[in-house]
């Protein structure tokens, strides 16, 4: 069964030295033994190879060497410190009264003047947060605000001339397209991985109902590449890395598209908080085998047999309910556009503007209705 992991981990131990071993199977090694002697016993070193002697490589750039380069600098580790009570501190006298808990992450700067975005999962809740640059720089960062929808954060040092990593176009991303990851995973700072983008688009990567289309890549990341960047091989940021999915004999990683977390950034950036609309319903996947039990259990629902989204509950005064919404409605279109799982609802919905006209198309029963629903800004915690 596949592992979902958020890519964020705590500072490793230091090692001290080891010496390693390394044993060679059925091999002993010989010094002090002359020269290998060639056929009648000359001096000649025998010849083990007939091939020609190969042209030298030209000269030229390396596309994940030049796009690194432009990046790198701008790539940071964030160490984060949170202290939290210890309820059985204190006076039970069970260790401390506050505890304190590390972790490590990534993150890039996107403004010279030192605002920088990483993961929100890395840095929320943090009493202190220090960033440091690849040049040894280390700054106290103050988090501006955090997006737990997204998993997107920005936060501010006090600097200027600051590096900064140039932002690219995720919708222009295609899958075969060179991915390049840049963190600190497990610790080791300034980590390149290079793969490919595998998908795009994926909706159900860290379960149903995401409101992040994530970018999918091959590129090895590990704990603590969490926030850092995906790149391209053009040296701009398409994406955040934000999490991995274990399976026997492979790994899989997702990044936020770069223009979601722009978006999302943007928004922090001017009020502290990201803006998301919300219509107040509950989905459920459809399938044929499910239309048939529903069908057969209870005869307020009469669905399709058929592959869809249908709503299994809507909120009492929510923008769902005044436009029309019903329970067993089945949601065909959301702005003009077919939908053909809860995630895909859900992000059309948050592609949506608040207090904006969202045209939904939904099948009731053996008619077809068209709804105009008016979304309303989902509450956010301060």
């Amino acid at each position: 069964m596949a592992r979902l992991r958020l890519l964020f981990a705590p500072p490793p131990a230091r090692p001290g030295p080891r010496l390693t071993a390394l044993v060679l199977a059925g091999v002993t090694l010989l010094t002090g033994c002359g020269r290998l002697t060639g056929p009648g016993g000359s001096a000649e070193p025998a010849r083990i190879s007939d091939a020609a002697p190969s042209a030298q490589l030209p000269t030229g750039s390396n596309v994940i060497v030049d796009a690194v380069a432009k990046v790198g600098p701008a790539v940071v580790r964030v160490d984060t410190v949170r202290r939290m009570v210890n309820p059985m501190g204190g006076l039970f006298g069970q260790g401390p009264a506050i505890q304190q808990q590390q972790g490590q992450g990534s993150g890039f700067i996107t403004r010279s003047d030192g605002v920088l975005l990483t993961n929100a999962h890395v840095v929320e809740g943090a009493s202190e947060v220090t960033i440091t640059l690849p040049d040894g720089r280390s700054f106290n960062g103050k988090v501006l605000g955090v997006d737990p929808l997204t998993d997107v954060a920005v936060v501010k040092v006090v600097a200027s001339n600051l590096p900064v990593a140039p932002l690219g176009d995720s919708s222009k991303v295609r899958p075969g397209e060179w991915a390049i990851a840049i963190g600190n995973p497990l610790g080791l700072d300034n980590t390149v991985t290079a793969g490919i983008i595998s998908a795009i688009q994926r909706t159900n990567a860290v379960g149903e109902g995401q409101r992040v289309p994530y970018i999918q890549t091959d590129a090895a990341v590990n704990p603590g590449n969490s926030g850092g960047p995906l790149i391209n091989d053009r040296g701009q940021v398409i994406g955040i890395n934000t999490a991995i999915r274990q399976a026997p004999g492979a790994g899989l990683s997702f990044a936020i598209p770069i223009n979601t977390a722009r978006q999302i950034a943007a928004q922090i950036v001017d009020r502290g908080y990201a803006s998301h609309p919300y219509i107040g319903i509950r989905l459920q996947a459809l399938t044929p085998q499910l239309a048939r039990e529903i069908n057969g259990a209870t005869d307020e629902c009469k669905l399709p047999e058929v592959n869809g989204v249908v709503v299994v509950d809507v909120l009492k005064g929510s923008p769902a309910a005044q436009g029309g919404l019903k329970p067993c409605d089945l949601i065909d279109a959301v702005d003009g556009k077919a939908v053909k799982n809860p995630s895909e609802v859900q992000l059309a919905v948050d592609r949506g503007k608040v207090q904006q006209v969202l045209a939904v198309r939904v099948r009731r029963g053996e008619r077809q209705l068209d709804l105009e629903l008016r979304p309303a800004e989902l509450p956010h915690r301060r």
